[in-house]
């Protein structure tokens, strides 16, 4: 036997008569179901009952009735128990009453008077299937409501930690790349520094590697260099002589060819030296390459390997260019320098240097030494680090107590670079103070 089978066993059932011996009737033929069965004499007294027991599964109802019809009684008690399946029983064939019956009292079957026994069973069992039927789809509807409204409950709860755990990541990852800035910010300022430290065996190439890497900068937004292309070269720029670290001071300021040649196999070595120191460090590594080639020529004729044309690496030949001009330039000392070394530039083009390479780096070079030239000839003022103001420009290069490049020639101040100098100036004190263009 099904659940459904089995909720048929027991229910309340009310039968609704002005007449008495068929009220005994109906219950007698019920007597051997386990139904709990209800009479009532009127409409008006079935209505006090269901007001007073609460709803029935089963209303069967006859229509004629004095006082209230069948019809009227059905209709009234579907606002008292809504849930009941009414059958209405009427013994003339009155089309009429059971359309009203379906319409208005909302009635399941209609029989007639006198009924079959068997076919009023069967219409009884029939209405509380239907009956157990409304109550278990109410119960499940309620049922998909709840579950439902605890889903939405639940949804909104996974949604509000999915945003805050997006604000945290977000918030997260603001700190990350923050501290990854300062980190890289930390990383540039410690390769400044350490060819700062470089330059100091070497008084005459002060702001050497400062000036190629500045120059270079410009040059890579000219051609447009992805940002890591452009970190490695200005990274490169800055410590392209840091393999001259093993070579002996008294050949640091020899000329080539004025070197023996034991000398000058030793002074080679230091591009792949400054490669081998730089190789160790993820981030430096593709500088490394540029500072093993940037004494490689165009035509073939350079070292340490030899290389020609585009097999230099395009960073490797823009060091090339912006180092030999910023030597020539220290060696200049009239109000020509700037033409002059440009042409010594153009001359070497396709030799030394690659062709397409020398305007591009011609182009910046020119208007930063410019710059450095009309600070030569300016007159100078002497200033202490407090008396400095943002847009002054620096007429020499600035070095602290014990020899460290600060900033270089040229340099026009800002408010970072005014308190940087405040810094140094406390921890390792100049000489002298800072000597600025007035003119």
């Amino acid at each position: 036997m099904t659940e459904t089978d089995d909720s048929i066993i027991g229910g309340r059932l009310l039968f609704v008569d002005d007449e008495t011996n068929i009220l005994r009737a109906l219950r007698r033929i019920f007597m051997d179901d386990e139904f709990e069965v209800y009479t009532a004499a009127s409409g008006q007294e079935a209505l006090d009952l269901l007001r007073e027991q609460g709803e029935m599964g089963v209303i069967v109802s006859d229509q004629r009735m004095p006082e209230m019809s069948g019809v009227d009684f059905l209709e009234k008690s579907k606002q008292i128990s809504p849930n009941s399946v009414r059958i209405l029983l009427t013994g003339y064939a009155d089309i009429n009453a059971a359309v009203d019956a379906i319409n208005r009292g909302g009635a399941f079957r209609y029989l007639h008077k006198p009924w079959q026994d068997d076919e009023l069973h069967q219409a009884v069992q029939s209405a509380f299937k239907y009956y157990n039927l409304i109550k278990e789809n109410k119960r499940l509807t309620a049922l998909v409501v709840q579950q439902n409204k605890q889903l939405k409950n639940w949804n909104s709860e996974l949604e509000a930690k999915v945003k805050e755990q997006t604000v945290r990541l977000t918030e997260n990852n603001a700190a990350l790349k923050k501290l990854n800035k300062k980190l890289y910010k930390n990383f540039k300022s410690t390769i400044r520094a350490f060819s700062s430290l470089l330059e100091m065996r070497d008084k005459s190439m002060r702001s050497h590697s400062h000036n190629i890497a500045e120059v270079l900068l410009a040059v890579a937004a000219e051609l447009d260099m992805p940002g890591k292309e452009s970190d490695a070269l200005v990274a490169a720029a800055f410590l392209h002589d840091i393999g001259k670290i093993g070579i002996a001071d008294h050949l640091l300021h020899r000329d080539e060819d004025h070197m023996s040649q034991a000398q000058r196999l030793e002074y080679r070595k230091h591009p792949v030296r400054g490669q081998t120191v730089v190789d160790g460090i993820d981030e430096l590594r593709q500088a490394g390459t540029l500072i093993r080639h940037h004494h490689e020529r165009y035509d073939g004729k350079g070292f340490p390997d030899g290389l020609t044309k585009n097999a230099i690496p395009t960073g490797a030949r823009l060091i090339a260019i912006a180092d030999f001009f910023d030597k020539k330039f220290r060696q200049q000392h009239d109000s020509k320098a700037v033409a002059n070394v440009c042409r010594l530039v153009e001359e070497e083009a396709g030799r030394a240097f690659d062709p397409r390479l020398v305007p591009k780096v011609l182009k910046v070079a020119e208007k930063f030494y410019a710059t450095k030239l009309s600070t030569r000839e300016a007159t100078e003022l002497e200033l202490k680090p407090g008396e400095l103001k943002e847009g002054m420009v620096v007429s020499r290069d600035v070095i602290s107590g014990t020899g460290v490049l600060l900033l270089g020639i040229g340099t026009e101040l800002n408010s970072k670079n005014i308190d940087t100098l405040k810094r140094y100036y406390r921890v390792d004190p100049a000489k002298t103070g800072v000597f600025i263009s007035i003119g």
